[in-house]
């Protein structure tokens, strides 16, 4: 395994972790008793990051990651991170809300679906414009205090909030949307973002030693080859709701993959190693948020630890998406 490490956090953290939206069964492809297995896979060989949220599967995502990591005995091998701002309820309509008393109930939440008695990185999941930072900033303050979590992380948030909020609390982690075919991407599932990832975050997390997790590396799917022949998501998948997988823009997205696939043929590299690779290119990358749902796609991503890319795969690479250098 490849560690990397940051300033802020104590612990060397594994270049690729495991995104674990899949294990709550909002994708076609989830199920429990793979989830289980490929967890245990990634302990195995020493992926020691996992990321979760409350509102993956609606809790279902952390009760799975945490019963597996309880029952094999294998809790304190690696770091939870969590999030919380997203309270939903019976209809599973969310609302953003980082007050102090929904950040104690929720934090909670967590801590019983993951079976522990602490969350190693908690992270704002979406900014709450109705709610002060110095609120917030407060109720993670006291939760550090109670041992409930270990660092602070932020998620989707523009830089002028983060560093508005390092005047209160100390905040060792960024996550954002980051793949070769989003790198400065202004929109997710619809939804406007306020930050550009090259442009501002990496220069910014570089700078305050903070630790970066990309999410959706591997773009839904789209980077490992899911989407070539076309979208065969099935109305209950989330992915449906991304406009860039089963909109207008789909086509142009996914004749970009099918040429980062025709590259991959010549060097002889499978697309999905090839978006992990241009990742962990990047020296601000700490871990790689990589969704799986099966072994079979864990091993497929650990391989990419097994190759490095050289500077003229990534000028290829740089021609096929520069056109989506800032959609």
């Amino acid at each position: 395994m490849i560690y990397k490490k940051v300033e802020k956090i104590q612990e060397e953290i594994s270049a690729i972790g495991v995104g674990c939206w899949g294990f709550g069964g909002d994708f076609d492809t989830s199920d429990d008793s793979s989830a289980r297995e490929a967890i245990l896979t990634a302990v195995a060989e020493g992926i020691n990051l996992f990321d979760v949220a409350p509102v993956y599967g609606w809790g279902h995502a952390e009760e799975v990651l945490g019963k597996t990591l309880q029952e094999e005995g294998v809790r304190d091998k690696v770091l939870i991170a969590t999030k919380g701002g997203l309270r939903f309820g019976d209809s599973h309509q969310t609302e953003n809300n980082l007050t102090r008393e929904s950040l104690f109930w929720e934090v909670d939440q967590s801590l019983t679906r993951l079976r522990t008695d602490h969350i190693d990185i908690y992270q704002l999941h979406w900014p709450d414009p109705a709610t002060p930072l110095e609120e917030t900033a407060e109720a993670l303050s006291r939760l550090k205090q109670a041992g409930k979590i270990r660092y602070v992380g932020m998620s989707n948030y523009k830089q002028a909030d983060v560093e508005a909020m390092m005047e209160y609390i100390g905040v060792e982690c960024q996550q954002g949307l980051y793949n070769m075919l989003e790198p400065n991407a202004s929109s997710y599932h619809g939804i406007p973002l306020d930050y550009r990832v090259e442009k501002e975050i990496l220069p910014n997390v570089k700078k305050f030693g903070q630790a970066f997790l990309p999410y959706s590396p591997l773009f839904q799917g789209l980077l490992a080859g899911r989407f070539n022949e076309g979208n065969p998501l099935s109305e209950k998948d989330i992915r449906q709701a991304n406009p860039k997988l089963s909109g207008l823009e789909f086509s142009l997205y996914q004749k970009a993959a099918c040429d980062l696939t025709a590259l991959g043929e010549k060097y002889g590299k499978p697309l999905n190693e090839i978006a992990l690779n241009w990742l962990r290119r990047q020296e601000a990358v700490t871990s790689i948020i990589a969704g799986v749902s099966s072994v079979r796609q864990m091993e497929q991503n650990l391989h990419s630890l097994t190759w490095d890319m050289d500077d003229g795969m990534m000028a290829e690479i740089a021609k096929i998406t520069a056109p989506f250098e800032n959609r």
